[in-house]
């Protein structure tokens, strides 16, 4: 057998033996600094135990080494789809463990601060599509989470809900991103039982319009206006910055499915509704969703497109500027659905040319967005002979 498939086929506890021993830490130092007990890091490293993500964490912590370094997954390295099955198995291990009770030698959660702090990373590698850092991180904050909605009691236990829903937002944005539509649609139902018990009725809006973006075609599409028909029902105005903007948000996706399901004539109602809650409060990051009169104009330009009236779509978004600062997600959608416009209105160079920024700006979302490969597709399609630029690009995005 290779070095390197005997260096793949090590295990959790074999990796932890090793970097200890490197470190010089005895195995009850170590034990003392993760705050797990000696004896089960002992049956961990013997491989008689499975550690969970949280203790995985708080070891790799301990060690000063990243989890995946105790994985061994290499992620630093462009993903290719056999690494992204095993990127995801953590982040579903994660969610299947949702709501059991932790172990008694389970490791203590940070304090709500500091899970607050992890929080707020988690919305920043969301909001520069770092999709995967954010599955290396998340596993473990679900299950210190959840640990801490168990010990944890009146507004802090809220509190603890709330950032738990958050975690699974989080989680979803992986799962959405990369295809896997059942793990999404998991890291929403436990979103929804978070977001239940965190006191807060915009985190239930803003799981009502995750679930309804999943609604991409047929019967699901009035499935998916319902559900924001009820998002905005249930989500009372109080004339707070953040309650306007997820009302926003729920109007863009039904004027968005609007578009799908009757033409853009019925969505017009919507955008505009929208359109004037943007003008009144600018741009927005709440419940990590982005709005504004930008994200409307985005969504104004995608519903012109789903509708193949894509002429249209090219005229509005050259009508679009991305303020600076603006979320590398979103700019990377932009570009996508640009790049599909012109390239259904033989603006064949521009269309290549908006595929590239996309990737600039939002690499791992441009790589394995559908969107991407149906408009590489199409380029490759429309002239005999394919240009190197073309080619190289149409390689890199595995069509």
């Amino acid at each position: 057998m290779p070095d390197g498939a005997l260096h793949r086929s090590r295990t959790v506890g074999e990796r932890i033996h090793e970097i200890r021993a490197l470190r010089g830490y005895s195995l009850r130092e170590l034990a003392t600094r993760a705050h797990v007990s000696a004896s089960m890091l002992s049956r961990i490293e013997q491989g008689d135990r499975q550690p969970s993500e949280q203790v995985i964490a708080a070891t790799a912590r301990a060690l000063s080494v990243s989890v995946t370094v105790l994985h061994g997954k290499p992620y630093i390295e462009q993903l290719r789809r056999d690494q992204l099955d095993r990127l995801i198995a953590p982040l579903a291990n994660a969610l299947d463990d949702w709501g059991i009770s932790p172990d008694e030698d389970d490791p203590a959660p940070r304090g709500l601060g500091d899970l607050g702090t992890a929080i707020s990373r988690v919305r920043e590698l969301r909001a520069a599509s770092e999709y995967a850092a954010l599955a290396e991180e998340t596993p473990a904050l679900l299950g210190e989470l959840s640990h801490a909605t168990w010990i944890t009691t009146g507004s802090d236990r809220e509190r603890a809900h709330w950032l738990l829903a958050e975690a699974a937002l989080g989680a979803f944005s992986v799962a959405y991103k990369f295809g896997y539509m059942d793990l999404a649609r998991l890291a929403l139902s436990r979103m929804a039982m978070s977001a239940m018990q965190s006191g807060d009725p915009r985190q239930v809006a803003a799981e009502r319009l995750k679930r309804a973006q999943l609604s991409a075609e047929g019967p699901a599409l009035e499935r998916g206006l319902r559900l924001v028909k009820q998002g905005l029902r249930d989500l009372d105005t109080d004339g707070s910055t953040e309650t306007r903007a997820m009302r926003g948000g729920l109007l863009l996706k039904g004027g968005q499915l609007s578009a799908l399901m009757s033409g853009p004539d019925e969505s017009d109602e919507w955008f505009a509704e929208a359109r004037g809650i943007a003008a009144e409060i600018g741009e927005t990051t709440c419940y990590m969703l982005a709005f504004g009169p930008t994200n409307v104009a985005q969504h104004q330009v995608a519903a012109a497109g789903d509708h193949d009236r894509h002429g249209q779509a090219v005229e509005l978004a050259g009508q679009v500027h991305l303020p600076k600062g603006y979320s590398k997600a979103r700019s990377g959608a932009f570009w996508l659905d640009y790049a599909r416009s012109q390239a259904l209105t033989a603006r064949h160079d521009e269309a290549l040319e908006s595929l590239e920024r996309a990737r600039q700006v939002s690499p791992l979302q441009t790589r394995y967005h559908a969107s991407t490969r149906a408009t590489v597709g199409t380029l490759l399609r429309a002239r005999p002979r394919a240009s190197e630029r073309l080619r190289k690009f149409a390689q890199w995005s595995g069509v």
